[in-house]
């Protein structure tokens, strides 16, 4: 499952995603659990706001002394409504677009995990759909975190080669710029759940890239 990106630039957040970037803080060009990066979110008018949001929808320091974090920087379909973690939120329907212009997740063809890209084919931005909390902090600051929704992927003809080979394969699901709208604002549950289906293959390409490790020092 994607724990690693490239989050959308500023200029691409306004021209493809039409929202306004004048009061958004800066972030940093590539994105790994608990670090700040753009969502679109539907705001109190019906329109589209982007905030920065945490990557994973409870982040690392609200878990109790003593207990181990567990990653929600991804969401299964399959569970996301009956989930603790998730369901009060997808009940809600506090959906959000990831915007993004690739992800990575590691290929075992070579026998070892190389990492590689993948990104439209068309090489414009896309979405993927996600899932969005806000909290306020005990100083009064309201802040967000998401986490980014996948389906099954094992018949996916390019999603399929990733992760472990013995591993379930699983995809982000690619929100299409025509249904930008009804993901974020739809109010019947089963219409945002028909949205939850894998990419078209010919949407997307891939390649290797560098084996950047992640870092350890968390920027949320």
């Amino acid at each position: 499952m994607c724990v690693n990106y490239t989050p959308s630039r500023r200029d691409a957040l306004e021209k493809h995603f039409a929202v306004n970037t004048d009061r958004l803080p800066e972030w940093k060009p590539e994105v790994w659990q608990d670090y700040a990066a753009p969502i679109i979110k539907p705001d109190h008018a019906g329109q589209r706001e982007v905030v920065l949001a945490g990557f994973g929808l409870i982040a690392k320091s609200e878990f109790p002394a003593g207990r181990k974090p567990f990653s929600t920087m991804n969401a299964r379909a399959e569970t996301i409504a009956a989930l603790p973690s998730f369901a009060r939120h997808w009940q809600r329907g506090q959906r959000c677009l990831v915007p993004m212009q690739s992800f990575c997740e590691p290929n075992y063809e070579s026998g070892r995990a190389q990492r590689w890209k993948i990104a439209m084919a068309s090489g414009e931005d896309f979405a993927v759909a996600g899932l969005y909390r806000s909290r306020r902090t005990p100083e009064g600051e309201v802040v967000h975190s998401f986490t980014q929704i996948t389906v099954n992927a094992d018949q996916h003809p390019l999603m399929s080669r990733f992760h472990p080979p013995a591993d379930e394969k699983r995809s982000l699901v690619v929100i299409s710029a025509k249904d930008y709208d009804a993901w974020l604002h739809h109010t019947d549950l089963q219409f945002a759940t028909a949205l939850l289906q894998l990419p078209d293959t010919h949407w997307l390409q891939a390649e290797p890239v560098d084996n950047t490790p992640e870092p350890q020092l968390s920027l949320f």
